[in-house]
């Protein structure tokens, strides 16, 4: 973690970044990989070259965490372009400050698109909910949860990488005028706790909802003997980059992805 900076956006409690001693980024994004797992994954020069399957875009993208390989960074990008192509699915690198420094060069060089921009963010686990807003949280997702989660999302293809996921997890409904209206989880590994799956139903926006679901899962987060959180947002998305500036996150490290030339990827930013 030497040389690494926290950033915050305006209203964020400060942390310092001495409290972030154990973690640099690729391995927060490592931990983020596991906590939806693709459907497949394969270990070569330490890169973690992953295939969705039916799972969202992101979770198919390779990690390159593992250094240079023997044979140099372009022998690395071709074994990444094989295993794709053996499966007939689009190729695409998650570009981090935890991968090798010429890493998107490389791929710049061959042709490889460059999508969007998202925020590695972390905070502290203490968090006090609106007392107005109550949240339920359990081992597995509920009803309730799944009907604030279900219409943005194919319920069938998450239950099933949900149900790949190994270490602990919790999942948040917060209720407002006696119905679920916002829905989070959070996945405990290695001492750090990851947050995903953060949805509020439009009526029940700007009201506490979603920062009710922070709350929950620090709690959670805490008693399980957690140090800190970390969540993925897009650079772009102000208004979840504004809820997780007032729950204490602040900006790590920034990362984006890089597509094959031939890769077709409608949902990528």
């Amino acid at each position: 973690m030497d040389g690494l900076a926290l950033t915050r956006g305006p209203g964020a409690r400060p942390t310092s970044p001495g409290r972030w001693p154990d973690a640099g980024p690729g391995e927060l994004l490592d931990r983020a990989a596991d906590a939806l797992p693709a459907a497949e994954e394969q270990v070569r020069h330490g890169w973690r070259l992953r295939h969705a399957g039916e799972g969202p875009w992101w979770s198919g993208a390779t990690l390159a965490h593992g250094g240079v390989p023997d044979a140099g960074l372009a022998s690395g990008v071709a074994a990444v372009e094989a295993f794709y192509a053996d499966r007939a699915a689009p190729a695409l690198v998650q570009v981090c400050p935890g991968c090798p420094s010429g890493l998107d060069g490389e791929l710049a060089g061959r042709g490889w698109r460059r999508h969007g921009s998202t925020l590695l963010q972390v905070a502290g686990v203490s968090a006090d909910p609106p007392r107005q807003v109550l949240a339920h949280g359990s081992e597995q997702p509920t009803a309730a949860w799944w009907a604030v989660r279900g219409p943005d999302a194919d319920v069938a293809a998450e239950r099933r990488a949900l149900a790949r996921v190994t270490a602990p997890s919790w999942y948040v409904t917060a209720h407002l005028d006696g119905g679920p209206v916002a829905v989070g989880r959070a996945v405990a590994d290695r001492g750090w706790a990851g947050v995903f799956g953060m949805a509020t139903l439009p009526a029940a926006r700007r009201r506490g909802a979603g920062r009710a679901v922070l709350a929950a899962l620090a709690g959670w987060a805490a008693a399980r003997g957690c140090r800190g959180l970390y969540l993925q947002v897009e650079e772009r998305n102000a208004a979840a980059g504004r809820l997780y500036a007032r729950a204490g996150f602040g900006t790590l490290a920034r990362y984006h992805y890089r597509s094959h030339p031939r890769a077709a990827l409608p949902r990528c930013g």
